[in-house]
């Protein structure tokens, strides 16, 4: 059995240092190097292993000396790319979870990993659920002619709405290829308080301390609604999504959006 080899960017974030712990409880897989911004050693002991791995500020450096066969990137939109543009350059396939990448960021990954002969997956949210979730909007959309969305995040989260509730309106106009209705409120009290909205459908975003992450879509039209709610309490529940991309990156060519490519919805 030929293990794949992986480099974590990002590895000391909350995100990256799950990503590890996952990686590590794997047989098929195996840490070999780990990035971050502002590095003060040279070696990272892995987590639930008597082991060190290279550990570096310099990723161009440590994808020549880990020779890995996979980088999994959890950073910033700018980081991501500035990893993406060096590990395809490596012939390195990538998985990406980062959120805010723009479209032309995406063309330029399939652009590169085409040209490197390469896979990438990106994916704005690795949770099984939520892409389930996501999927079941698109169904109901059809349906129904009012929708709001309600995401709920955790107090430091620095962007709203998110990225997971952008992509499900997008997901959803496009499977009625239709705006939704949104109800004009004649006076508005408190600016905002309809929220924002894309095509019809207002997004309204939660930052709580109690919260780690999850999505509420409802759905109405005459007489009744249906809600399709999701929620998140550890970032563990992002990593099966994470392992699956690693394990499917390999075989394939090109760039991979979003999870559900994968799970074959």
């Amino acid at each position: 059995m030929e293990v794949t080899r992986v480099v974590v960017s990002g590895a000391l974030g909350r995100m990256g240092q799950e990503v590890i712990k996952a990686v590590v409880r794997e047989p098929e897989l195996k840490v070999v190097g780990a990035a971050e911004k502002n590095v003060t050693q040279k070696y990272l002991p892995l987590a639930d292993a008597l082991e060190l791995v290279p550990f570096s500020s310099d990723l161009e450096s440590l994808l020549k000396s880990c020779n890995p066969h996979v980088l999994i990137d959890f950073t910033t939109a700018e980081v991501s790319m500035k990893a993406a543009r060096l590990a395809t350059k490596e012939k390195v396939n990538l998985v990406i979870g980062t959120t805010g990448l723009s479209e032309e960021n995406l063309a330029e990954i399939e652009r590169l990993c085409q040209e490197n002969g390469v896979g990438a997956v990106v994916a704005p949210n690795f949770s099984l659920g939520a892409v389930l979730l996501m999927h079941l909007a698109k169904i109901a959309a059809r349906f129904f002619d009012h929708a709001e969305i309600l995401e709920m995040h955790h107090d430091k989260k620095i962007d709203a709405p998110s990225g997971t509730a952008i992509n499900t309106a997008r997901g959803m106009l496009k499977a009625r290829d239709k705006s939704f209705i949104f109800p004009k409120t004649e006076r508005q009290i408190i600016e905002g308080t309809r929220g924002g909205q894309i095509e019809g459908i207002a997004i309204h975003s939660l930052r709580l301390p109690g919260f780690m992450a999850g999505q509420e879509v409802i759905l109405a039209k005459t007489g009744e609604t249906l809600s399709l709610r999701h929620e998140i309490i550890s970032r563990e529940s992002y990593m099966p999504g994470v392992i699956l991309a690693v394990k499917e990156v390999t075989k394939r060519k090109g760039l991979v959006y979003g999870l559900d490519a994968l799970l074959n919805l």
